[in-house]
């Protein structure tokens, strides 16, 4: 059970003897007799405490360097998040033993709106072969393809899955500047983009770029000016801050050296909530330290004294409302898609050092520091008359709740309810590649050039395998489809490497290539790996788009009626197993969640009612965040839909973190209701904690807003959720709603475990 949780007085359940002794109102007001006796070793403990921060800004140092590592262990490749298990994935394994070449493919699109020349065809023959000389190709280069139309022409460039984005970004500036150039003696306007896996990468790396940087900047900068509004000081929000980038150094340096041995694997958008989580949760368990520190300071004038009672009286409160988050997190252990998994360590990795920068870093500081540290508003030894609780916000707050709680909690749980309408709105199924990344996209343009002189999915065909026999069936069932533009067979005597199907008939090669010694009257022969072939399907539509899975979908269906065993993969595979996959997690992990909380508020709390009533009105909470985020996304930002793990990123930090508040509230409001009654008890806690944790709430909000500022859709629309729904959460329903219906309920809240609990 949590003791006496940060209040900006003592509580009411204090000792009356101590409250009224005249020799102990004489001490603490600053008497010269019977001032308490100073700490036992009291230089000895300063010279430990110092000690201990030189500890940890080792650890700061350590891990200092490692945040411009971090992006050195991380990736965006989807294709390496999904499980051994997914399609897509048994796919991949067996397609490089069709070919050993190892490459994402970069499509070069070069555009004349008065028609493309022979001089222009010849400038990206001898580009690709400079190119290849330069060793940036895992392979030689495609033929350079024309449109039908005549006003462009496509190269496709197998770059080596090692080449950075840096690399990537480097050979378009090489392609535009000389493409460019061998067009500088006409008029015609002409444009030349990179697209395609390789391009979309290196859009999605740079827009990843500043997550080292602006964005731990950003989410700095805004809680260094909430803390000064809060505590009035300069100082004090320094050594806030430094707490949270010691806390975030030692979480960067552990994880840094799990990703590198391959233990975990993370992502740009991993990276990114770390940082923000860290920095949130080190800054809200901060505030509680520092206001429980600041109350003792009011009644004792020992520095050393004061901290040691400030930690005591903390340590509680905040391991309970860390573990239950971190416990919440680790269910995410239990999902298939690495990203999502990684998140559960990662974040729990996080939540742990900021509990310890919090319960050591801290307290050392501020006993080292002193009164100092509040400075110019420093916090003097008073009586126990001047020490009694003012009336203020809270105040009339917990009165205006005694009056009315059941209008109260009943008509904004009617309010609350109203969004939920709008949840079935919210599109979480996924979305293209192209829109990952928010404002001006490269690929994204080359992508929409594409696909209005080519077929949309040209470059990354989707690929079946399946059984040799069954081809000529497979390849007319597949032609059928809608969606499909064209179909090609590995093949071992082609030119090419492939020949063109048509109708299930392998076509005879008419010279297109080149010349070759293999006469044009033999058909070419499909390669065989273990009796099965590699069938290669160019879509209709991007193949990034919703539109390209839904037709990979039916080709699954289609060869695999005829082929048991048949497997298809590719990027468009992949990414419907990626969405595929989030959609499964996501109903694994939240009931999960769910229960793992439930079962430790019931520990936490001794009762069945008041867990099931807080989980419930979380629940509430995430899904009012979820239906107006829904309504702000389609009408507001008109985003096209959402990648299906948001929700459930938005659900573990939500529900995680709201209960996180609720367990400061509900664990004091137990300890007061043990004095005095819970009706009684549901005021004074609301009162003793409903400053601190609005605040620490306000702050977490700040920090998640803060992901705004990388331009990736997923963390854009996480930041919404997260920050509407930690303000809804900690100023509505932890300050209104939860104390209006303990207060209607009374003591039957804490059914079954009722016998010490004192009758209202």
């Amino acid at each position: 059970m949590t003791r006496h949780l940060l209040t900006s007085a003592p509580p009411p359940t204090a000792d009356p003897r101590r409250s009224s002794h005249p020799a102990h109102d004489r001490s603490t007001a600053g008497g010269h007799r019977n001032r308490p006796a100073p700490v036992r070793g009291r230089k000895t403990l300063l010279g430990l405490f110092a000690i201990l921060l030189v500890a940890w800004v080792a650890i700061a140092g350590i891990g200092g360097p490692y945040f411009g590592k971090i992006s050195e262990v991380s990736t965006n490749d989807r294709s390496s998040f999904l499980p051994a298990s997914a399609e897509s994935t048994r796919a991949q394994a067996l397609t490089e033993q069709f070919n050993d070449l190892d490459y994402v493919p970069a499509i070069v699109v070069f555009e004349r709106e008065a028609g493309v020349t022979e001089a222009d065809t010849t400038a990206l023959e001898d580009l690709s072969e400079r190119l290849d000389a330069d060793g940036l190709l895992a392979a030689p280069a495609s033929p350079v393809i024309p449109a039908e139309d005549g006003e462009a022409l496509e190269l496709i460039l197998p770059v080596s899955p090692d080449t950075t984005a840096d690399d990537v970004e480097q050979t378009r500036s090489v392609i535009a500047e000389e493409l460019a150039g061998s067009a500088a003696s006409t008029s015609a306007e002409v444009s030349v983009h990179v697209t395609g896996p390789a391009g979309f990468a290196a859009d999605l790396s740079a827009a990843f770029a500043g997550i080292d940087g602006i964005l731990l900047l950003v989410a700095l900068i805004a809680v260094f000016v909430i803390l000064v509004i809060v505590y009035r000081s300069p100082l004090l929000p320094i050594v806030v801050l430094l707490t949270s980038m010691v806390a975030l150094s030692a979480s960067i340096f552990v994880i840094w050296h799990l990703a590198d041995a391959g233990i975990l694997l993370i992502n740009g958008q991993v990276q990114g909530i770390l940082f923000i989580l860290v920095v949130g949760a080190t800054t809200d368990y901060s505030l509680l330290v520092v206001a429980r520190y600041r109350d003792t300071l009011l009644g004792e004038s020992d520095r050393v004294r004061a901290g040691l009672r400030a930690v005591r009286g903390v340590v509680e409160p905040i391991a309970a409302s860390g573990g239950t988050v971190i416990a919440g997190l680790l269910c995410l252990l239990l999902t298939d898609l690495a990203s999502t998994r990684a998140l559960g360590p990662v974040a729990a990795i996080g939540i742990l050092m900021a509990m310890l920068a919090a319960l050591a870093f801290l307290p050392a500081a501020l006993i080292v520091i002193g009164r100092t540290v509040f400075w110019p508003f420093l916090p003097r030894v008073q009586g126990s008359a001047t020490r009694g609780r003012k009336p203020g916000l809270w105040a009339c707050i917990a009165e205006v709740v005694a009056k009315r709680p059941r209008v109260i909690w009943v008509g904004l749980v009617i309010v609350l309810a109203l969004p939920l309408l709008a949840v079935p709105q919210f599109k979480a199924s996924g979305v293209a590649q192209s829109e990952f990344v928010l404002g001006d996209s490269e690929a994204r343009d080359g992508q929409t050039v594409l696909a209005e002189h080519f077929p949309g999915g040209s470059g990354s065909p989707t690929q079946v395998i399946l059984a040799a026999g069954d081809l000529e069936e497979a390849a007319q069932a597949i032609g059928r489809l809608g969606g499909v533009e064209s179909m090609s067979v590995v093949a071992q005597n082609s030119p090419s490497g492939t020949a063109r199907i048509d109708d299930g008939t392998i076509e005879v090669p008419a010279g297109r290539g080149g010349p070759t010694s293999t006469p044009p009257t033999v058909p070419p022969i499909p390669t065989e790996v273990d009796g099965q072939v590699l069938l290669e399907v160019t879509l209709t539509d991007a193949a990034d788009s919703l539109a390209a899975e839904d037709t990979v979908t039916q080709i699954r269906t289609a060869v695999q009626a005829i082929d048991s065993g048949a497997l298809v993969g590719g990027e468009t595979a992949v990414d419907l197993d990626t969405n595929t996959t989030a959609e499964a997690d996501r109903s694994l992990a939240i009931p999960l969640i769910l229960l793992v909380i439930t079962i430790i508020l019931i520990v936490l709390l001794r009762s069945l009612v008041a867990p099931l009533l807080l989980v419930a009105l979380t629940v509430l909470s995430f899904g009012t965040a979820l239906g107006v985020s829904a309504l702000v996304f389609n009408h507001g930002f008109e985003f096209p839909g959402a990648d299906p793990s948001v929700p459930l990123y938005a659900f573990v930090f939500l529900v995680a973190l709201g209960i996180d508040y609720n367990i400061f509230l509900m664990s004091r409001v137990r300890e007061e209701s043990l004095q005095i009654g819970t009706r009684r008890g549901v005021l004074s806690g609301l009162v003793a904690t409903g400053g601190v944790i609005t605040s620490a709430g306000i702050v977490l909000a700040a920090t998640f807003a803060a992901l705004a500022v990388i331009p990736i859709m997923f963390l854009v629309q996480l930041a919404f959720i997260v920050t509407f729904g930690v303000l809804l959460d900690a100023i509505l329903v932890r300050s209104l709603v939860v104390p209006a219906l303990v207060h209607d309920l009374g003591r039957p809240v804490w059914w079954p475990w009722l016998k010490r609990i004192p009758k209202d």
